[in-house]
């Protein structure tokens, strides 16, 4: 296991919130945009990240150092879940159950994030959808909560019609930006992640969902409740 650096703490009194499996930040954006001091931390380098990083196994930073937190965001990888990859035959490991165990024991607010094919297994999940955000791409996305409250906003209907996948876009369609997607920058402005590469964007979380989490969730903090 990769030995983790230590906490840069900050003095500023932001809540902070601890970014597990962050690739390259999407969700971390959307969380900096609700208020939060960021960290993340990934098994993997991050050199795009675009705020504190440590590389880290996830699972065990978290009871290491979960509870120093306010609020724990989590997107185990969706690989073991994914249509595609049930397709191709390759294994992947699941770790939505050992990720919630560690979440459990810090007594904190957390999030899991996933994809549809891990639904079973999510509690009670929100689904957030690109049309709700205004977004030019649906990308479904669940998130289980603990801690505080996540309503289900209402799902308008699809009424643009999408690329199928892996296919330029045509006029009047949006993108679905996952596998070997062409148009890069098209997605970048989509999405609202500019500082990521085409790996970063087919895995990302929009900002925009985040960004409505972490208001719900900086909302339930009490006002003198950021972790030493």
């Amino acid at each position: 296991m990769t030995q983790p650096t230590d906490i840069r703490h900050r003095t500023g009194q932001l809540p902070r919130l601890l970014d597990l499996f962050c690739c390259q930040g999407g969700a971390a954006k959307g969380y900096a945009n609700a208020g939060f001091d960021v960290t993340g931390v990934d098994l993997v380098p991050q050199p795009r990240y675009p705020f504190t990083f440590i590389q880290a196994e996830a699972v065990a930073f978290i009871r290491a150092h979960g509870a120093e937190f306010d609020v724990i965001h989590t997107s185990p990888p969706c690989q073991h879940d994914s249509e595609c990859q049930r397709i191709q035959g390759n294994p992947h490991p699941d770790l939505i159950g050992p990720t919630r165990a560690a979440l459990e024991s810090t007594g904190r607010p957390w999030i899991i994030e996933n994809v549809r094919g891990a639904v079973p297994k999510l509690r009670t999940p929100v689904m957030l959808c690109g049309g709700m955000f205004g977004l030019g791409t649906y990308r479904h996305r669940y998130f289980e909560t603990s801690g505080f409250a996540l309503p289900q906003p209402g799902h308008p209907a699809h009424t643009v019609p999408q690329a199928k996948m892996g296919r330029p876009i045509p006029p009047g369609h949006y993108g679905q930006f996952v596998g070997n997607f062409s148009g890069v920058d098209h997605a970048r402005r989509v999405m609202g992640v500019p500082w990521m590469n085409r790996d970063g964007i087919r895995e990302c979380v929009p900002p925009a969902y985040t960004e409505h989490i972490g208001t719900r969730a900086l909302a339930a903090l009490p006002a003198t409740a950021v972790a030493a």
